[in-house]
């Protein structure tokens, strides 16, 4: 037997029309309709009721179908098995959020050597809960975030272990009010005039951050949401245009308020000390991926 007929009757069974299901297997009708018949000599017994003028299964038909689609489903996560093990043994993967993958990233994967800068590697970028999917799937050996002791990680210890690489600040931003060097928008507002704000959005890592470090103490600000994205990017762009306050990380911020073109936003207490981390699971990876673990822990050593 072939696996394409399983296909073909998984088809058949989704269109109930013979000419449809053979446009969709990309085949002639009379050679849909030969594998057709080659799957029921297969089985000995007729898949498909032909004696009505809408087509249905047989009851045979029925329990070859279910059985197409459990073997189907089972080559698929098979091969799916076999790129990820082939990836692994290939290049090193990394799952990076957003706020670390343009500018932290490359930076800190040069600062570790030239092996480091020289092994394959592969970023995939995304939201914290993508990320932390992606990790939980094994589809990276690596995850990059930030951390905050309020606010947990998906991601259990008993299973991970954590490397801190280094430490950022949440810092409040907004566009600088033109001849003051001042922020165009400050914290806090008030119930009449409440700052526009420029929100992360829950599925991302700030975004969680913020609302378990700040928590209560954000209804005293009197924000008033304008704009919601998980990109620090898009609301580091928004803010530099005047259109509110952004808690944006200081590592992606810092030479925009070096030159003027963002000013902080508030006092010193509303800026969140974050760390910036790298997970791998504790069960041994491939020796790509064990080899540079041993290169950033030699780098900054285990927490």
């Amino acid at each position: 037997m072939e696996t394409a007929w399983l296909a073909d009757l998984q088809s058949l069974a989704e269109t109930l029309n013979f000419s449809r299901a053979a446009e969709r297997r990309n085949v002639t009708q009379p050679a849909f309709g030969r594998r057709i018949r080659a799957l029921e000599e297969w089985c000995g017994a007729q898949l498909v009721d032909r004696s009505t003028h809408r087509l249905r299964l047989t009851p045979e038909g029925e329990i070859m179908l279910g059985a197409a689609s459990e073997i189907t489903d089972r080559l698929d996560r098979a091969r799916h098995q076999i790129e990820q093990a082939r990836a692994a043994t290939s290049a090193v993967t990394f799952a990076a959020t957003h706020a670390l993958s343009f500018i932290f990233f490359p930076h800190w994967v040069q600062s570790l050597g030239q092996i480091a800068a020289t092994t394959p590697m592969r970023l995939l970028s995304d939201d914290m809960n993508e990320c932390e999917r992606i990790m939980a799937d094994g589809r990276a050996q690596f995850l990059l975030c930030h951390h905050h002791e309020a606010s947990r990680i998906r991601l259990d210890e008993q299973t991970y272990r954590y490397l801190q690489l280094s430490t950022d600040r949440l810092v409040p931003v907004s566009s600088v009010a033109p001849g003051t060097g001042d922020a165009l928008h400050r914290l806090p507002g008030t119930a009449r005039s409440p700052v526009p704000y420029l929100a992360f959005a829950e599925t991302s890592g700030m975004g969680r951050i913020l609302a378990s470090s700040l928590g209560p103490r954000m209804d005293g600000l009197h924000l008033s949401t304008v704009f919601t994205s998980h990109l620090a990017m898009a609301l580091k762009g928004l803010a530099i245009e005047g259109k509110g306050v952004a808690w944006i990380p200081q590592s992606l911020a810092a030479e925009e308020i070096r030159n003027g073109r963002l000013a902080v936003a508030g006092e010193a207490g509303w800026s969140i000390d974050v760390k910036i981390v790298l997970i791998r699971p504790r069960a041994r990876m491939a020796d790509l991926a064990e080899t540079f673990w041993s290169l950033a822990q030699t780098r900054h050593g285990a927490i």
